[in-house]
């Protein structure tokens, strides 16, 4: 958290008018976006110019949300987001730990003078990269964080209902609809009062989750009859899907997201794993039930890292490669993944 006379620093920064690029991760998803977005209508309502870029496309079903069409794609306006960062007095990092995580416009940050504020709920924020550093795993989503920041700072009362609708779509996708990272009573508190700014968490629901096109569902049925594996010895299952399965089914950009979920619907099934092959990598996702801390799996074995219970990363190599390295790796985890959910 950050201590009090940060917080007075900040409040000092953005007591006047400022240029402010706000920045989420690669691949982004509701938390990344609705962050981004919370943060917008937040600053602007003070008289900020806000910009907010992100490194590649977000999902379609994510197009809905007050103002997500003012977010530059990097891909597609490179220079025009290159000039935007270096002219930036501040620059916020939300939903990620560290500048490698929104890859090519890490080096214009890294150059800049701004002053770089990060809010976030990974672990292991690399801190030394930041001038504030805004961080905490307990929270649900760092929308959650972005509200406790704007409270921090005694701005709440700037909270309109586009920033609420935002902040709640981080909160609600980061938790699975409220299934998982959801027991803190805060999280609660902070949704109702969300609500009562003019959230419909039923219409917003329906918007995420029920849009899914002909090719999605076939595609996530494919995948659960065709592409997994399951290893009861270790109580894991293994989804993978290769480009030609992409392609079959039309891939466009979240079309695999949630699909890592599903296996743990199964009760004897505690880790989960998604393999999807793109762009000449392979995009690892992993998921766990309990204790079992798929953040360490990924970084003791494949660069990544992320929650204790959801983590990934990005391994070269093929899909047989890899899941013959998962059968190397599991049985020195056999112990750990050996246990049921107990109320």
């Amino acid at each position: 958290m950050i201590p009090h006379t940060h917080i007075l620093e900040i409040q000092e920064l953005l007591s006047e008018k400022k240029q402010i690029v706000l920045t989420s991760h690669t691949n982004p998803d509701g938390d990344a976006i609705g962050s981004l977005l919370g943060m917008y209508h937040y600053l602007i309502s003070k008289g900020h110019s806000v910009n907010m870029i992100i490194p590649n496309k977000f999902p379609d079903f994510y197009n809905w949300m007050p103002d997500s069409d003012l977010i530059i794609n990097y891909e597609k306006k490179a220079k025009t987001a290159q000039k935007l960062i270096k002219s930036a007095d501040v620059f916020f990092s939300l939903d990620y730990n560290a500048l490698q995580r929104i890859g090519p416009l890490a080096e214009f940050v890294t150059s800049s003078e701004s002053v770089k504020i990060l809010i976030d709920h990974h672990i292991d924020p690399e801190v030394d990269q930041f001038n504030y550093c805004f961080s905490d795993v307990n929270f649900s989503s760092t929308g959650e964080l972005i509200y406790k920041f704007i409270s921090d700072l005694g701005d709440l009362h700037l909270l309109n209902k586009k920033a609420a609708d935002s902040l709640y779509t981080c909160i609600v996708t980061d938790t699975g609809s409220f299934s998982f990272s959801c027991n803190r009573p805060e999280t609660y508190e902070i949704t109702a009062h969300l609500v009562r700014l003019g959230v419909d968490a039923a219409k917003i629901h329906k918007l995420i989750y029920d849009t899914f096109s002909e090719n999605r569902l076939r595609l996530l049925g494919f995948a659960i009859s065709n592409r997994m594996l399951v290893w009861e010895e270790f109580n894991t299952a293994l989804i993978y899907l290769t480009k030609t399965d992409l392609n079959k089914y039309k891939y466009a950009v979240g079309d695999t997201e949630g699909l890592v979920n599903y296996p743990l619907m199964m009760n004897k099934i505690n880790l989960s794993i998604l393999i999807t092959e793109k762009d000449n990598k392979l995009r690892l996702s992993m998921r766990s039930k309990g204790d079992f801390s798929v953040n360490d799996l990924a970084r003791n074995h494949f660069n990544g890292g992320g929650h204790k219970n959801a983590a990934g990363g990005n391994v070269t190599g093929t899909i047989d490669d890899l899941i013959a390295d998962f059968k190397q790796i599991l049985p020195n985890y056999k112990k750990d993944l050996d246990f049921q959910l107990m109320y």
